[in-house]
């Protein structure tokens, strides 16, 4: 399987786009973003709103990376942070970034709205169904977390997370009516499309190359052009050039994760499957999640110790689950199977650093990047800009033997599935 979007199912929902121009001359600019994903186009447009000049480059075209081939979830929590570990490592900066995670799905959806964005947005809730009785006291733990930081999230009992999900599978858990789901595809090519209604310049298959500090300026040079600026943001992420900026690149694992979509459900099955349409992933590590499509699919994926016959592996794994979850799908059959890479930190938290004078970038969403990404790209518009900023910034941890870790990362998918066996302890 290649790791390109022509097998998505949002590359199969989305209209084509017309690329923009490659960069092939020298240009000065107030702001470079490198990085055409949802967090770099969120920047570039805020930066461009407050009045500054920005260029944004990308080294393929708008949304190719993890922000156009994601699950589409809409989740407004971290994948392993909750406030009092927040409060524990930030102190007095917590509170900001707590609030800025609370409201992060809700600030998004009412954005879409706002600018009428078509990305085929359901704002229809997230739940996290627990998987055994055990980790029902998960749920109760994080439910009571976030609501007192004014998180509007509820304890469902089995029963009711039974009627939810249209399965008996689970065992209640933690809903956020906040939360939910969209195309994130097509969520890339509308912010591109505000982005240049602002006045951001944009430049595809331009990648870059180099990042030099020159005669107090930055110089960002791509293979056949060159940009200076007073500040860069570098949006990259998991994609992140050795070459380009080896503290970031060697700072997060970019792990391959594998989504699937099924054929369009019957309006029968979908009266009893998930018939309000949340968005659902559950408590294990390695995570059950499914969430509706626009024409009816359900989408899923999951992590691969080997990568040798990926494809039917995949297949056959997630048909098992699924019709374990829902028996009415049997039998299951899938029409989409793509890939794409995930930013993994060794402590499964986003991190956010300052490389130089004005020179910013970020790594780590860990699988919880889409709820985060407009508000993140808007406080690094406010870092950049001199003002208040939300996010709280440290130094880069790069890993070491980054090189080996990369190789046998995927060993771990066996200890998280032997941990998702045992019983949930506080």
């Amino acid at each position: 399987m290649t790791d390109d979007l022509h097998n998505s199912v949002w590359e199969h929902l989305t209209p084509p786009r017309q690329p923009a121009a490659t960069l092939r001359r020298s240009l000065a600019a107030g702001v470079v973003v490198i990085g055409g994903g949802l967090t770099g186009l969120s920047a570039a447009y805020h930066l461009a709103k407050s009045g500054r000049n920005v260029t944004l480059i990308e080294g393929r075209t708008i949304g190719w990376g993890g922000s156009g081939r994601n699950n589409g979830q809409v989740i407004p929590t971290l994948a392993a942070m909750e406030p009092a570990a927040m409060e524990s490592r930030y102190g007095s900066r917590a509170e900001a970034f707590i609030h800025m995670v609370r409201d992060s799905a809700g600030e998004l959806f009412d954005f879409i709205r706002a600018h009428d964005l078509d990305c085929d947005a359901a704002q229809s809730g997230w739940f996290q169904p627990a998987h055994s009785p055990a980790h029902l006291k998960l749920s109760e733990a994080r439910v009571n977390a976030w609501q007192k930081h004014g998180a509007p999230a509820e304890l469902l009992d089995k029963p009711t997370g039974d009627a939810l999900l249209g399965s008996s599978h689970w065992h209640g858990g933690m809903l956020n009516p906040t939360g939910g789901h969209l195309n994130p595809l097509k969520l890339s090519h509308e912010l591109a499309r505000l982005c240049l209604k602002v006045g951001v310049d944009i430049y595809e298959h331009s990648p870059a190359t180099f990042i030099t500090r020159r005669n107090d300026q930055w110089e960002v040079t791509t293979p056949d052009g060159l940009l200076t600026a007073d500040a860069v943001l570098l949006a990259t992420n998991a994609y992140t050039s050795q070459n380009v900026e080896p503290r970031i690149e060697r700072s997060v694992v970019p792990l391959t994760a594998y989504q699937l979509a099924t054929a369009p459900l019957s309006e029968a099955q979908r009266a009893e499957i998930i018939p309000a349409r949340q968005a659902i992933s559950d408590t294990r590590g390695d995570l059950w999640y499914f969430r509706y499509t626009l024409d009816h699919r359900l989408v899923t994926g999951a992590a691969l110790l080997l990568k040798a016959g990926a494809k039917s592996r995949l297949q056959a794994l997630l048909r098992q689950r699924m019709e374990t979850a829902f028996p009415m799908l049997t039998p299951l059959t899938f029409t989409h199977v793509w890939n794409g890479f995930v930013g993994i930190t060794t402590d499964f938290t986003p991190r956010f650093h300052e490389l130089g004078p004005n020179y910013y970038a970020f790594t780590g969403y860990n699988g919880r990047g889409l709820a985060l990404t407009l508000p993140i790209g808007r406080e690094f518009a406010n870092k950049i800009n001199g003002q208040t900023c939300a996010l709280p910034f440290e130094p880069p941890r790069e890993i070491p033997l980054h090189g080996l870790v990369k190789r046998v990362a995927r060993s771990r998918l066996i200890l998280t599935r032997l941990q998702d066996k045992q019983r949930y302890k506080p």
